[in-house]
């Protein structure tokens, strides 16, 4: 197969010692020369919370170019720690009756198909049977999962989430939680965030508006390559401290994150999920800066730049067998760059990744011990481009075409396009109910994706075991979905 995106090692170590650079000159050139003064089927979790249209007035269209994705007005308002910077903010002010919290699921109809899957030769695993690939397929009513999301104002510039999320099966975790303490010494290029929250991503996978198993994730943000152990996704939630800041107009932003090398996970365990593997004793970085421009009659246009630095462990400290601290931490880098396009009534969202593990990381190997014949260090590119339309403020047709790419096998052994994936989804949101109170969309998504001798990101399929997938095998994975996405 060919590649989309032909970028090799040395090309890789070069874009990514200058993103770093670029991202810290631009920061520090536009921070220290600033003296602007603050102005008055899981279904991954995405963010929407009527509450604020309650408390200010304001229509769902205000922040949203489609709910749940942001417009500017609704950047600035988030940036600003969810303050229109007037009286209203404070909660002094607000209605005794008033309380900053929404609820969200999506009831839904769904069809999901996975191919090259392992299934008995008899139905029923009866005598002789042997296992075979097959396609596994299933349809049905269902219900995602549900989002509990509080936010507001604790006091001026004192801003909080809450966000208790649940799987279909009511099972908790809190997907958000954080404090943040707005506009520092009255200047809005210092914000302090403290808690568990997303990265800051111009193109972000929680407010997104595709649903469905496969066209639910970018690929790109949970993709590493066949045979390494790193569990890190650029679309997961992590916990730790960000500084952020922005201009007036939020058309200038930066974001500085250090946080747990975990994976977001509580209790020093690599997940948020009770007995997951443990943490190790490091901090990984996240670097964002992004700028827009008016575009005039076109829209405003954004351009963001980022990167990812961060550890995992190789191996663990132990205690009679029982894991207790990784060790061994293998680095590994994301870098890349995103746009937010306005060509009128049609929203562009390209986005350009590049990944790269260590070498045990990649083959999955303790760095104590020898590595296998054939190892080396890990890495792909690729990227998307997502398409909105909007017809007009209730109505937005949907398309994205997804690709990556393996540009380094972690064994020279394997194909060169072993663990390749190419993604492509389209649906529409039509939204009938757009008021201050609720909103209510009738959605309709189909999503399909390829991947060459790995199973789909999606988690569609029975997996691997216990028929081997030959590192060849393109193995494709379909969602149709159609359902109502409701928040009050």
């Amino acid at each position: 197969m060919s590649r989309s995106f032909p970028i090799g090692a040395n090309a890789g170590k070069w874009l990514f010692v200058n993103s770093i650079l670029v991202c810290w000159v631009l920061m520090l050139a536009i921070v220290g020369g600033s003296r602007t003064p603050a102005q008055a089927m899981p279904i991954p979790r995405v963010k929407a919370i009527p509450a604020f249209a309650r408390k200010y007035g304001l229509p769902c269209s205000a922040c949203h170019t489609a709910w749940p994705e942001l417009n500017n007005f609704g950047q600035v308002f988030r940036d600003n720690g969810y303050q229109l910077m007037n009286d209203r903010d404070s909660p002094i002010w607000q209605n005794p009756s008033y309380f900053p919290i929404s609820f969200r699921i999506t009831p839904i109809w769904h069809r999901e198909s996975t191919s090259n899957q392992p299934v008995d030769s008899i139905p029923g695993g009866g005598a002789g049977s042997t296992t075979v690939p097959g396609t596994v397929t299933q349809a049905g009513f269902d219900l995602s999962g549900m989002d509990l999301w509080s936010a507001g104002t604790i006091y001026k510039n004192i801003s909080f989430v809450l966000l208790p999320s649940s799987d279909p099966t009511a099972v908790w975790h809190f997907e958000s939680a954080f404090i943040r303490f707005d506009n520092l010494k009255g200047n809005p290029w210092f914000n302090l965030k403290f808690g568990r929250f997303e990265l800051d991503n111009l193109i972000s996978e929680k407010r997104f508006l595709f649903l469905s198993n496969n066209g639910g994730i970018y690929q790109i943000y949970h993709y590493n390559v066949p045979g390494s152990s790193n569990d890190f996704g650029y679309g997961d939630n992590q916990i730790g401290v960000e500084m952020a800041g922005h201009s007036k107009n939020s058309y200038t932003r930066y974001s500085v994150a250090v946080v747990s090398s975990n994976e977001g996970g509580v209790n020093f365990t690599t997940d948020v999920v009770p007995g997951a593997a443990p943490g190790n004793r490091t901090y990984d970085v996240n670097l964002a800066f992004s700028q827009a421009f008016n575009g005039g009659s076109m829209g405003l246009e954004r351009f963001e730049a980022f990167s990812y630095i961060g550890q995992r462990p190789s191996y663990y400290q132990t205690s009679a067998g029982t894991q207790l601290v990784g060790l061994g931490n293998g680095p590994f880098y994301r870098v890349g760059f995103a746009g937010d396009l306005f060509l009128k009534k049609l929203e562009l969202l390209p986005l350009f990744m590049h990944g790269h593990d260590n070498v045990y990381l990649g083959n999955s190997t303790p760095s104590n011990q020898p590595l296998p014949s054939g190892a080396q260090a890990p890495s792909f590119n690729g990227g998307f481009l997502e398409a909105h339309y909007y017809v007009n403020p209730q109505l937005v047709f949907l398309g994205r075409f997804e690709k990556i790419n393996v540009g380094t096998q972690a064994n020279s052994a394997n194909p060169s396009d072993y663990g390749n994936v190419t993604a492509y989804a389209v649906g529409y949101r039509w939204y009938p109910i757009m008021f201050s109170r609720a909103g209510l969309a009738f959605h309709n998504e189909y999503a399909i994706s390829k991947s060459i001798g790995i199973v789909p990101l999606s988690g569609d399929g029975t997996g691997l075991p216990p028929l081997p997938l030959p590192n060849s095998q393109n193995v494709w994975s379909s969602s149709l979905l159609i359902g109502f996405d409701f928040a009050f």
